[in-house]
């Protein structure tokens, strides 16, 4: 892992008890050395669980009940913290359709009362989770985050003399956590059916340990006002439930309400002001003047307007043998 400047600050996750933020938050007690790790949630039995889990870093850990929806208990959890790492999000697609006031409430308000709690406190820098589906999006959940980025961005045109930035990272569902194919499809890998929405349908692949390497290498170089993108592979459904079970039959069920065929990590509307770091992508906002020396990385490149991040048109395809060895299958 590389070095971060977690080491002796305080770091709170919102959404903490997720996948994302337990992954994170062992990976940054395993090998860094942070003061103190808040994690910031709503479900009190979710926290209980993770605290035997890291019984061992109980002097390390704490955690906070609250909801995001809640301005003042924010303001009250981001004292004296250093790092803000916003995971916290209402995410079912078919949820978000029927009871669109409630996403609205936590993804955007919600969104909202993070800056506002940063820019009240000492914190240096905030980190928002994002989606895939915030890109052109198509459903009630996507527009949210779309907001909500947009809010983030935005933010810093407010911080004034504070040393505080606001920053995106955006990619699509991590390998493995819930609500993602792969754990569905494990789940009936021993039965003879496959359900498939789209025999063309592709997704990104990203592991947990990419989106922290992402995460912690925004915390290092970020300066305010980005949208981070890593590179990653793509991958064909169909490909996925090959490998999970080569005999098994593929049964078209048709596409979800609110559900891509294709996911897409940059629009080409975006593409106007977006740069090649190497590793990552970097999406600036229009009124942010592009320095290279901000992210430590030689023959940075700046993208053609006409470029767009869609993972059926990625230069980048798991084939069935290359999905089985990251799923650790024997072939």
């Amino acid at each position: 892992m590389q070095k971060s400047r977690l080491n002796n600050k305080t770091i709170l996750i919102t959404g903490g008890t997720g996948f994302f933020g337990q992954k994170f938050t062992e990976a940054i007690l395993n090998n860094l050395k942070p003061k103190k790790v808040i994690i910031f949630s709503r479900d009190e039995f979710k926290q209980y669980e993770m605290a035997l889990k890291f019984k061992k870093y109980e002097k390390k850990l704490r955690f906070f009940l609250g909801d995001i929806r809640d301005l003042k208990r924010l303001i009250t959890a981001f004292e004296d913290v250093h790092f803000v790492i916003h995971a916290a999000a209402l995410k079912q697609v078919p949820a978000a359709e029927y009871n669109p006031i409630e996403f609205i409430k936590t993804n955007i308000i919600g969104a909202q009362n993070i800056i506002e709690a940063s820019l009240n406190t000492g914190v240096e820098k905030v980190l928002a989770i994002s989606t895939d589906k915030a890109v052109t999006p198509i459903n009630l959940y996507g527009a949210t985050k779309l907001c909500s980025d947009k809010l983030f961005v935005a933010a810093n045109n407010y911080v004034g003399k504070k040393k505080i930035s606001f920053s995106v990272i955006r990619y699509g569902n991590v390998v493995g956590s819930r609500g993602s194919v792969i754990p569905f499809f494990s789940s009936i890998a021993n039965k003879n059916v496959f359900p498939i929405t789209d025999k063309k349908m592709t997704r990104f692949w990203i592991t947990s340990e990419e989106a922290i390497d992402l995460v912690l290498w925004a915390l290092k170089y970020s300066k305010g006002g980005e949208i981070f993108v890593p590179k990653i592979p793509s991958f064909r459904i169909i490909d996925l439930a090959k490998a999970l079970n080569p005999k098994a039959k593929l049964e078209i069920v048709g596409i979800r309400q609110g559900e891509k065929i294709h996911e897409d990590l940059i629009a080409k509307s975006e593409a106007i002001n977006l740069y090649d770091l190497g590793k990552y992508y970097c999406i600036l906002n229009y009124n942010i003047q592009f320095k290279s020396k901000n992210y430590k990385i030689k023959n940075i490149k700046k993208i053609s307007s006409d470029f767009f991040y869609n993972s059926s048109s990625n230069s980048q395809f798991l084939d069935v043998n290359q999905i089985k060895k990251k799923l650790y299958l024997k072939y």
